[in-house]
């Protein structure tokens, strides 16, 4: 049954350019689950997530969201998840709240429900100074928080962010998390990237490593600690040394 299918099912999935981006990487997802997906640069993230989300066309391989065939039906995907890229795309000339009255319409949601939903996000995420500028005049931080409220705005059972608290303050980047930390709480899945390896740590049920297209471990914080083949606490630690390995062996 569909509702008791992972959030995300990802099959031997590939994505070549010059070389495989993404090597026949297969993982699930739990539903409301806080999950963050690191590795170094160039490891395939950013691609993985882009074919998720739908924004880039697998070569092989299978995604499946909430039970829904992303590839077969990509339209009912979509309506079920949101994407948050680091770069905030928002409509420059429209403010938070015009932007989020527009998104809401896109997802066809009744226009009582959208404006409450739309205070609410506005308020929590501490938009409400600029509920009323144009996007345009925004920091970048403030952008990605109107981006972010964007993606919330019609409850989508998966959130997928990539590098999510770029170019936030730390106050900002405590709202943010909150919201998050909600969202779990309330059964929603989260799929993060993020190069700040204290917040995976602090933040993620389980963390997926992945190096050159491939998953090279996967697990909490202490099957991590194993997988690496030491005792350490620390993720930093964990993981360059799961990274580095995966190098030399290469």
């Amino acid at each position: 049954m569909r509702s008791s299918a992972p959030a995300l099912q990802i099959t031997d999935l590939r994505k070549s350019y010059t070389r495989p981006a993404v090597d026949g990487l297969s993982l699930t997802i739990h539903r409301g689950e806080f999950y963050a997906l690191l590795g170094p640069n160039g490891a395939g993230k950013t691609t993985t997530l882009r074919m998720v989300a739908g924004l880039l066309q697998p070569d092989a391989g299978q995604i499946c969201i909430c039970g829904i065939d992303a590839r077969t039906s990509p339209v009912e995907a979509k309506s079920v998840m949101a994407w948050v890229p680091d770069e905030p795309m928002i409509y420059d000339k429209l403010d938070p709240m015009e932007y989020l009255e527009f998104v809401a319409g896109l997802w066809a949601m009744d226009a009582r429900r959208a404006e409450t939903q739309a205070r609410e996000l506005i308020g929590i995420l501490g938009l409400e100074p600029h509920a009323n500028t144009r996007c345009q005049g925004l920091s970048k931080g403030m952008r990605q928080k109107v981006a972010l409220a964007g993606a919330l705005i019609h409850d989508p059972e998966l959130i997928i962010l990539d590098e999510p608290l770029t170019g936030l303050d730390a106050a900002s980047a405590r709202q943010v998390k909150e919201v998050l930390r909600q969202r779990v709480a309330n059964g929603t899945t989260v799929i993060m990237t993020t190069h700040i390896l204290e917040v995976a740590e602090r933040m993620a049920e389980r963390i997926g490593v992945i190096a050159q297209g491939r998953l090279i471990a996967e697990g909490t914080l202490a099957e991590l600690s194993v997988q690496a083949g030491h005792g350490g606490t620390n993720l930093e630690e964990i993981f360059l040394s799961l990274t580095s390995a995966e190098s030399a062996a290469a």
